[in-house]
């Protein structure tokens, strides 16, 4: 019998303020979709990440007949200098850092160059191409060891790290992420005060009911119970909206367009994004129920 009748008051006061409702059911569906994107957008950072530092490698060019650095002012490099770096390479100091190292003569540079770029081969030949050696560390992070190592050697003319080049990739996908989550705060504190908003018109829609139940000895719990209900139903009817907005962008966006056509770098899946659910559920009702509480035990003071 109680149990009804909380439900016919949730009822009621969801009908009765129908249109702050609403309201509510999209701020909470925009905000918590914001914030499912950005704990994807991290699990993407995170993703992209591990696979580009397990395959990135540390390349070291050796002079070609184009080089003009210091270090190439005898020209293209030397059979004794291109074994004094493989040594080097394969020596005690670098060894135990190394997971693979490869060397490429310029012949075979150019091949890989024209196979990738066919537009290079008016304009590069293959006495121009750098031969160079490809280095995979252990750890990625310590490239700075084989930079040391060559820097201002005779015969090399440069050498590049390929996670430099990546790490502008990622420091706009966490600034983006930090926007995501910026914008999600201020939607869930507009989330938070229309939650309370909606719960105080609500209880002063009922005053009169709620004087009833306190002249009969209803306890003040009784009396919470239905506002609370109140905004965790539209909040959780908000949660869901989100969650679903969250499912059908990882599958018709990401998996449904990205893997396509970028398939050759790992994404979020479906199954990322159905872990994110919970989460935007929990966080939707956890912040209507306190939000809900609290107005209307101030209500209820006052």
């Amino acid at each position: 019998m109680r149990l009804g009748l909380i439900l016919s008051e949730v009822l009621t006061g969801l009908r009765r303020n129908a249109s702050m409702v609403v309201s509510v059911i999209l701020v909470t569906f925009v905000s918590l979709t914001f914030v499912g994107a950005a704990i994807l957008m991290q699990a993407q950072i995170a993703t992209m990440r591990d696979y580009f530092e397990d395959r990135a490698q540390v390349d070291v060019y050796m002079c070609s007949s184009l080089s003009n650095t210091d270090t190439c002012t005898g020209g293209t490099a030397t059979e004794e200098q291109i074994a004094a770096v493989q040594a080097e390479l394969q020596g005690e100091t670098l060894s135990p850092l190394i997971q693979e190292s490869s060397f490429q003569t310029p012949a075979e540079a150019y091949a890989a160059l024209i196979e990738n770029f066919p537009e290079n081969a008016e304009v590069l030949t293959e006495e121009q191409t750098s031969a160079v050696f490809h280095v995979t560390l252990l750890d990625p992070t310590r490239s700075d060891v084989i930079v040391e190592a060559f820097n201002g050697v005779e015969g090399v003319e440069q050498i590049r790290d390929q996670l430099q080049y990546l790490d502008p990739l990622f420091s706009a996908l966490t600034i983006a992420t930090y926007m995501a989550v910026g914008i999600a705060a201020l939607m869930l504190i507009s989330a938070v005060l229309l939650i309370s908003t909606t719960i105080r018109l609500s209880a002063y829609a009922r005053r009169r009911e709620v004087g009833i139940m306190r002249l009969v000895g209803a306890s003040n719990r009784f009396i919470q119970t239905p506002f609370v209900l109140e905004g965790v139903v539209a909040a959780l009817i908000g949660s869901l909206l989100a969650s679903g907005a969250v499912i059908a962008g990882v599958k018709f966006g990401v998996e449904g367009y990205l893997t396509e056509r970028m398939g050759t770098i790992p994404w979020v899946g479906l199954g990322d994004a159905l872990l994110v659910v919970p989460v935007i559920v929990l966080i939707g009702v956890v912040l209507a129920a306190l939000s809900a509480g609290f107005a209307i035990r101030r209500w209820l003071r006052a």
